[in-house]
């Protein structure tokens, strides 16, 4: 991707709602998203104050290319969630997630995914954010890759025990290139 292009972000409104609907129901999203009225629901959700997950469009030169959310493990921490994902106990309570999606799969395997959310990434440690993770299924390749090419890496101890999600973790590398 040439490193001229900007990306941006800009929280998710009401506006939005038709064109994460179509995101939503494209293939290569359906493969490792749900159905996309609920996620849709979710994402409402979000926007109208009932969750605590911010929901942002990626844009690629003030065009929308995609779609990427925070949320907050603290929040997670409960029976609720902690019985289908046991490995949210073991991580810090203040810690971060991350989950993005490109929309359109003509813009998909351009760089564009791991630029943004390294952008995300670099944006959440200035806000003071300081563990960031991310759970892709480990069966999406492309996506592996996109994660580690910004950055992610697995968490070595909870390799192999989280069934189906790999954890990665954000490193910010500095210009020495420690962590």
């Amino acid at each position: 991707m040439p490193a001229e292009v900007a990306i941006g972000f800009r929280s998710v409104g009401a506006e939005d709602y038709a064109l994460l609907r179509a995101w939503l129901g494209e293939p290569h999203i359906r493969a490792w998203w749900g159905d996309p009225e609920e996620e849709l629901g979710f994402i409402r959700d979000m926007v109208e104050g009932r969750d605590t997950t911010r929901p942002f469009v990626i844009e690629l030169d003030g065009s929308p290319v995609g779609y990427i959310q925070v949320w907050h493990i603290g929040h997670h921490q409960n029976a609720a969630w902690l019985g289908d994902h046991p490995w949210l106990a073991e991580l810090p309570p203040d810690a971060v997630g991350v989950d993005l999606s490109i929309g359109d799969a003509a813009r998909l395997s351009q760089g564009i995914g791991s630029a943004a959310l390294a952008a995300f990434a670099r944006r959440l440690l200035t806000e003071g954010h300081q563990t960031i993770v991310i759970d892709p299924d480990p069966d999406n390749a492309r996506a592996v890759r996109a994660y580690a090419k910004a950055g992610f890496r697995p968490i070595p101890h909870l390799e192999g025990r989280t069934g189906d999600a790999l954890i990665m973790q954000y490193h910010h590398h500095n210009a020495n290139g420690t962590t």
